[in-house]
């Protein structure tokens, strides 16, 4: 994960990790229509696209993606302070959030929790029938 992150930035100049093709800011009504819907909802029921794209998951919102963060962190037993941070939260216990810190030791495990269920999709994907199956329009 971290070699396709580091190769990703270093293919543009920006400030953020991602950018438009023309190196814009990603807005949110542009990023839904652009990115998030063809990519959740596929585009088979488009009249020749240039790219036929599978649906991953029709329906499935940005917002829907903190929720299952903030879900796999929680499965992943990655504590609460960490779990904040990451999702750019304050906690309400504000003594755990001025005495906790989060040490490598969590960040690793917390990435490795995440690769494991990115490596264990890539490969249910792979196996799946619909992901397997090559169309023809």
């Amino acid at each position: 994960m971290i070699p396709l992150l580091r190769r990703h930035l270093d293919s543009h100049d920006h400030t953020h990790v991602f950018a438009t093709a023309e190196g814009e800011y990603l807005r949110r009504s542009t990023f839904s229509r652009r990115a998030m819907r063809p990519a959740a909802d596929g585009n088979l029921k488009r009249t020749a696209p240039p790219v036929r794209i599978e649906p991953v998951q029709p329906g499935l919102t940005f917002h829907g993606f903190r929720h299952s963060h903030k879900t796999w962190m929680i499965a992943d037993g990655v504590p609460e302070i960490a779990q904040a941070a990451r999702l750019g939260h304050t906690l309400e216990d504000k003594i755990q959030e001025v005495y906790s810190h989060i040490v490598a030791e969590v960040e690793h495990r917390l990435i490795t929790g995440l690769q494991d269920r990115w490596d264990k999709a890539v490969a249910d994907s792979a196996t799946s029938e619909s992901h397997t199956r090559r169309r023809r329009f």
